[in-house]
């Protein structure tokens, strides 16, 4: 994702919005934002709206660091920002009387929580968590900045929070959602073994699923009678005499009858 923002107009510095001083109390800034709504269509009006969301990258820049994402990620929510910013400037409408931050930082501040709710995580995370997530990983920020390396414990985050304990463990818990480690990732002391190798292993049932599939397609082509047979006897594990009192034949019966099924199961799954 990148948006490619270049001004034919000098941008302000040194990279802040400045104290009004145009028309209106306007700042400079401001300022282009409203003669790029009052310009028609053209060469001029573009030139205007690209030097507006220069002049203004920066306080989309900071509003990106509000919420205190791993550095591989922070390139991605500084775009999202950018993206929210020339939205901001593209429908801002001067005629309703406000001031052009205060329409653009709700805009930008929304289009950065759509990506993190939407786009950050590997599972579903309820919205509760992902808010409860985004206040914890913010005090964290804070802790760090603080000298706690560690992010601080759940006791110091709770109390610059004021979420209950048993939440914040989870909030710091649904952090893996959106950075799970890699299944090829080195574990151990040596890491000479990957996560994959520690995790699950082989189901032997696995291998007899072709021939479960191949079976049933079989049992359906038996007589009623064999199909009963085979779910007493096998099924529900009863005796041959058994079988036969249930059935209503003979003993001898029920074992010729199941010689004779097994022998065509047999063929039809060699046949397969």
């Amino acid at each position: 994702m990148s948006v490619a923002i270049t001004a034919r107009t000098p941008r302000p510095s040194p990279g802040t919005v400045r104290e009004p001083d145009g028309p209106g109390g306007r700042t400079p800034e401001e300022e282009l934002v409203h003669r790029m709504a009052a310009c028609p269509r053209g060469r001029e009006r573009e030139e205007l709206r690209e030097a507006a969301i220069t002049a203004y990258l920066p306080v989309a820049r900071r509003i990106a660091r509000r919420y205190g994402s791993p550095d591989r990620s922070r390139e991605d929510l500084d775009q999202v920002a950018c993206l929210g910013l020339v939205k901001a400037v593209d429908r801002f409408d001067p005629g309703l009387g406000h001031a052009f931050l205060s329409y653009a930082v709700p805009t930008i501040d929304g289009e950065l929580k759509r990506y993190l709710r939407d786009f950050t995580w590997q599972v579903h995370v309820p919205r509760r968590l992902q808010d409860k997530h985004r206040r914890v990983r913010l005090a964290q920020e804070e802790m760090r900045r603080a000298g706690y390396t560690d992010g601080g414990t759940v006791r110091d985050l709770q109390g610059l929070t004021g979420i209950d304990e048993q939440e914040v463990r989870l909030a710091l818990r649904a952090d893996r959602a959106r950075n799970p480690l890699s299944v090829d990732e080195p574990r151990g002391t040596g890491r000479g073994v990957t996560l994959a190798e520690t995790i699950g292993g082989d189901d032997p049932r696995l291998e007899l699923v072709t021939d479960l599939v191949a079976l049933r397609s079989l049992v359906a082509e038996l007589p009623a009678r064999e199909r009963t047979i085979l779910r007493l006897y096998f099924g529900d594990c009863l005796t041959q005499r058994q079988v036969a009192d249930a059935v209503g034949i003979s003993q001898m019966h029920v074992s010729r009858l199941l010689a004779r099924t097994c022998a065509f199961l047999r063929r039809g799954l060699l046949a397969g």
